[in-house]
């Protein structure tokens, strides 16, 4: 029997690369579209404060099974306590013995990213060199490390709606992402429109109930990533970007029930939600990608369950050969 072990988010950051992960998460949507992997719908609990989404999912190719537990409370910024908060379940799938717990909210940014990553290496043109980033919350800083992955990032443009926090945080990401060897200037900016003049990429990771980008602001060519919204009546992305622009999305099934972003544009005929193209279609060819140069693409991130599998089963294995994390008796 193998030793089970917890992973602090410090434990998980030491296991894997930003690279690492969006080489796992490209085969996870893969294995998603290609109906190989086992992800039953996330089931969601929603109390007056906040909401609790239940995550299970396997790639039995790979035999890794997982489930993630992880709560996202909008207020407890206020309280001083993190957003987003979690466990993930680590189970060998062949016989269900647990192999690993970890750190769910840490595991969620760097998976999240890492599909952010996944789009933008599919998606935006080769040439991308300025990142327009929307929102400084936890995932922020994860996004802007997955696009710097993939493409040569010289310019990052933050905007958050508080001012002196937006500064702060882009003083960090510069630092972090400097430690990583991106050498990329940030830059906090005051309107979202400063944000994305000239991006050739744009993420937005914000917890907004209305649109926080204006189309008229965006660039010819732009690849945008929309992550924050995870429910119908939350929308970070203007219904009237999301007609011209070339629809993507991880799952179509989570995209029915969780998918604000896209709601008005189904309801009025323009999309179809049997219809929309999966990442893993795309990847494999079997769905097209981006269609011209000049066109705008957007890739809707809800999250799927087999991002987690894939990322929780890549940690814990390098935690297990590396023997990183406190040993548990059970």
């Amino acid at each position: 029997m193998e030793t089970l072990r917890w992973l602090s988010a410090e434990d998980v950051a030491n296991c894997v690369s930003m690279r690492e992960l969006i080489d796992e998460v490209r085969q996870a949507f893969i294995a998603y579209s290609t109906r190989s992997a086992v992800a039953p719908h996330r089931t969601a609990m929603a109390l007056p404060d906040g909401t609790t989404l239940t995550m299970p999912a396997a790639l039995p190719d790979d035999g890794t099974s997982a489930v993630k537990i992880v709560s996202v409370y909008p207020g407890n910024a206020t309280r001083g306590l993190p957003t987003i908060n979690g466990l993930v379940a680590v189970l060998d799938a062949t016989t269900g013995e647990p192999q690993t717990i970890m750190d769910g909210a840490y595991l969620t940014g760097l998976r999240t990213g890492a599909a952010s990553g996944v789009a933008t290496d599919l998606l935006a043109n080769s040439d991308a060199r300025v990142l327009g980033l929307i929102g400084s919350g936890f995932q922020a800083r994860f996004q802007a490390e997955a696009v710097a992955a993939v493409r040569a990032v010289e310019l990052i443009r933050v905007y958050s709606r508080d001012a002196a926090r937006c500064a702060r945080f882009a003083e960090e990401l510069s630092t972090y992402l400097h430690g990583r060897g991106v050498s990329a200037d940030v830059r906090p900016v005051s309107t979202p429109a400063e944000a994305v003049d000239g991006a050739q990429v744009v993420c937005a990771a914000t917890s907004s109930a209305t649109a926080v980008l204006t189309p008229e602001d965006l660039s010819p060519g732009v690849h945008i990533n929309g992550v924050g919204s995870y429910r119908l009546d939350m929308r970070e992305i203007p219904d009237a970007l999301i007609r011209r622009a070339q629809v993507f999305v991880d799952a179509r099934e989570a995209a029915r029930t969780e998918a604000g972003d896209l709601l008005p544009a189904v309801e009025a005929g323009v999309l179809d939600w049997d219809t929309l193209p999966e990442l893993g279609e795309a990847l494999i060819g079997a769905r097209a990608g981006r269609e011209s140069s000049d066109g705008v693409t957007f890739f809707k991130s809800v999250g799927i369950a087999v991002q987690d599998v894939a990322a929780a089963g890549l940690v814990s294995r390098r935690a297990r050969e590396q023997a990183i994390g406190q040993p548990l008796t059970r």
